[in-house]
């Protein structure tokens, strides 16, 4: 056995940070996760500095901002070529290195320095497009055929991948994807090696859509009371690109039947992946490895499930930018139980926060900071604000928050908004009109031209926000190696 802690990061996709029974939502039950909750640090400002699957996770797996990763937006087929990953320091420093489940790089079978990557991406919209077989890019299609004959198919149900449509999964629990990577999981668990401590990567591909979790789950929550949405009084500026007809829109005021199913699927989801948590923390303990580990549970973004009438994801709002994070660790870390509030973490801090767990230097170049001291209860200097943005509508959404405010810029038109966290965290009330709030919008302008200076959209001039820029999903440098590439 290795005197290093073993390391366990579990990633969501597309699960909102409010979404905990232990934060105190009104409908969603996780009672396996309230417990990993209750046992080590709860971050409840934890935020997704760009709200998709690809930007956030290159954060994720670098440690860098988006002004240093170069992923502002969501776009396939940009070759991820980092020097220095998560996975690759703990590989470089012994770990046995594995990651199961969605990893949306590019190209697919990149390993991001993992020693094995066993990948489930989800429907694979860019591999379809390019007419790349799927077992090529997928290893969960070829296991399910395995299991039920050429023509079984991820899609059979014909629920498409990012709309609000939701029905019941159409095949046996034990074939869902969900299931599919704790089955790996604890394979895993078996053929490790033992004289060797791991790090092990397990991402879901839910609750991002189809919502198609079990009929169990999806019952739990399909004819149950839901409280009604928040619908800010701001909501209006969205109408140009509301389109509630199209399944997959990002904007518009659906159905209230769909709503409701629509919830029922994505709740459903994350009770079903609440048991396969607790099925794989249950196979840490018959391999007696629950002392000997860390776990950290978050997600890439939220979903915002019609909140103010919209939908999906890349949204510097709450349902979308806030997300989980939760922090555990074996007997004798130090973790106490209990909940984060003032810190504003972001993904590029865990990878310095793993490494920390597992006394591993953390590189030079990494931009985020270590969660561990926070988790402990110690006092730290902290960053006093983030900053995150993403390319929607034609242009960028910025945000700047503290914890406590959050100011927002459309950089297409300069529409400013403000939002008191502490008194609205459902971002109902936009203030930034109110002439009793004009300095703490200057402020928080002031924060951010400072962030935007300098960067080649040219959003800032003569010290000023500069709107009605141009926007590109990635930055200049990353540009210039897809061409190369």
């Amino acid at each position: 056995m290795s005197d290093r802690p073993n390391v366990v990061l579990i990633m969501a996709d597309q699960w909102r940070g409010d979404c905990l029974s232990v934060a105190g939502h009104p409908v969603v039950r996780t009672p396996y996760l309230d417990q990993l909750a209750l046992s080590g640090a709860r971050f409840s400002r934890a935020y997704s500095a760009t709200p998709t699957c690809i930007p956030a996770r290159a954060a994720l797996h670098t440690g860098l901002s988006q002004a240093s990763h170069g992923r502002v937006g969501y776009r396939d087929g940009v070759p991820w070529n980092y020097s220095t990953t998560l996975a690759g320091e703990f590989t470089r420093h012994g770990y046995q290195t594995q990651a199961i489940g969605k990893m949306h790089v590019y190209p697919e079978r990149s390993q991001m320095g993992f020693q094995n990557v066993i990948l489930h991406d989800g429907f694979l919209h860019y591999a379809r497009k390019m007419g790349r077989a799927y077992d090529r890019v997928d290893d969960y299609t070829p296991w399910l055929r395995a299991q039920l004959g050429r023509e079984a198919d991820y899609f059979d149900h014909g629920v498409n991948c990012n709309s609000y449509v939701a029905r019941p999964w159409d095949k046996d629990e034990s074939l869902h994807p969900t299931n599919y990577v704790i089955t790996q999981a604890c394979d895993f668990l078996r053929r490790r090696d033992t004289r060797k401590p791991f790090l092990l990567f397990l991402s879901f591909h839910r609750p991002h859509p189809p919502y198609d979790p079990p009929a169990w789950a999806f019952d739990m929550y399909r004819e149950l009371d839901m409280p009604p949405v928040p619908v800010g009084e701001w909501s209006e500026i969205l109408a140009p690109w509301a389109n509630p007809s199209k399944p997959d829109c990002l904007v518009g005021a659906i159905d209230p039947y769909m709503h409701q199913r629509a919830r029922a699927g994505y709740y459903g989801h994350m009770s079903h992946i609440d048991g396969q948590v607790n099925r794989f923390i249950e196979t840490l303990a018959d391999y007696n490895l629950e002392n000997d580990t860390y776990i950290c549970f978050t997600a890439d973004h939220g979903e915002m499930m019609g909140d103010h009438t919209m939908w999906r994801k890349a949204y510097p709002y709450e349902g979308s930018a806030n997300v989980p994070l939760l922090l555990a660790g074996p007997r004798g870390s130090e973790i106490p139980a209990g909940t984060c509030s003032e810190v504003v973490a972001e993904l590029r801090d865990i990878m310095p926060t793993l490494l920390d767990c597992a006394e591993l230097p953390i590189p030079e170049a990494v931009e985020g900071r270590s969660l561990l001291p926070a988790a402990r209860g110690e006092s730290l200097d902290w960053r006093p604000y983030l900053h995150g943005e993403h390319t929607v509508f034609g242009q960028s959404l910025h945000y700047i928050t503290d914890a406590h405010k959050k100011y927002v810029w459309y950089s297409g038109n300069g529409h400013e908004q403000l939002f008191n966290l502490d008194q609205d965290p459902q971002e109902r009330h936009d203030l930034a009109s109110k002439p009793e709030h004009a300095d703490c919008v200057a402020h928080w302008r002031q924060c951010l031209i400072s962030e935007l200076s300098g960067r080649e959209e040219g959003y800032v001039a003569d010290g000023q926000l500069l709107s009605g820029r141009p926007v590109d999903p990635c930055l200049s440098f990353l540009r210039r190696q897809a061409d190369q590439d």
